[in-house]
């Protein structure tokens, strides 16, 4: 039946610009319900690099000379920030950019503070070149980077000289450990070994007491604590340390805690046994 309305009448023409507004939306990015613009996700380096974002991070990287910088992206605000003198006496290419720039790279949701360095990794060395340091930490199997770079960074305040783990299974050094150790990886030696029994007991013959963390030590922390070089030996979160490990260490100690949680973060466990380590030594002196 014939309503009276006329092809191409406003109604009509009204619904062709909705279709073909609606067509002209496909394929663009969608709001979300906050009105803020999509995520960045992060981007991985080129093969062989890795990005270190943040300023104290950078800053330490380009202050060591054991590490390669590629290039450098920076805001002007975090240039003057971080005071690593006149772009042009660098020895990389330095580009001033701004801050969506590197969350295209790094993602929107990491911490960078308007600088982005694109460098190679350190490389890790051998037991043999272990120097004359009295505290280090053994890390059975932790790979998360956040617990590594925590560990690193108070492993670092408290003195200790060298973080040891294995070729399989160990932190792989990228962006998210370097912010989290916040400038620590570039004051300490990263020594890998391919078996962790057998580095434990290089480390035997060359005089640490080799102390391991677990909640079922067999005795506390304190009273653990003995000789004149310190091997903290720390495993991952859930499993703990390997059996061959339990095997090989010295000594078994455990944290005593009163609270109602008795176990805590693998990286807090660390601070709290660096400390105490390092107060043991100290009294030595």
């Amino acid at each position: 039946m014939n309503d009276g309305k006329k092809p191409g009448s406003a109604k009509d023409s009204h619904y062709a610009r909705l279709r073909r507004a609606h067509r002209d939306r496909k394929g663009a990015p969608s709001p979300n319900r906050t009105g803020t613009r999509p995520r960045e996700q992060a981007v991985a380096p080129a093969d062989g690099l890795v990005h270190l974002y943040g300023l104290h991070t950078v800053s330490a990287a380009i202050a060591n000379p054991q590490r390669k910088i590629i290039r450098l992206l920076v805001t002007r605000n975090a240039l003057a920030r971080l005071d690593a003198g006149e772009p042009d006496a660098l020895p990389f290419p330095v580009e001033i950019t701004d801050p969506r720039t590197i969350d295209r790279i790094v993602g929107s949701e990491a911490v960078h503070q308007g600088v982005l360095a694109e460098a190679e990794p350190l490389t890790p060395k051998p037991l043999s070149a272990l120097g004359e340091t009295d505290l280090v930490v053994v890390l059975d199997q932790v790979t998360d980077p956040h617990n590594v770079g925590a560990i690193l960074r108070t492993a670092v305040a408290l003195g200790a000289g060298a973080l040891i783990t294995t070729a399989r299974h160990s932190p792989s050094e990228t962006g998210v450990l370097a912010k989290s150790a916040s400038g620590a990886l570039e004051h300490i030696d990263l020594i890998m070994v391919r078996n962790l029994a057998a580095g434990i007991e290089e480390l035997h013959a060359s005089g640490f007491t080799t102390l391991g963390l677990d909640s079922e030590g067999t005795e506390e922390l304190e009273a653990a604590l003995a000789g004149e070089r310190i091997a903290l030996v720390l495993g991952a979160e859930g499993k703990g340390l390997r059996h061959k490990t339990r095997e090989t260490i010295h000594r078994l100690a455990r944290l005593t805690v009163p609270g109602p949680i008795h176990s805590l973060n693998v990286s807090n466990a660390a601070a709290i046994a660096l400390y105490a380590a390092r107060g043991h030594l100290g009294r030595l002196r």
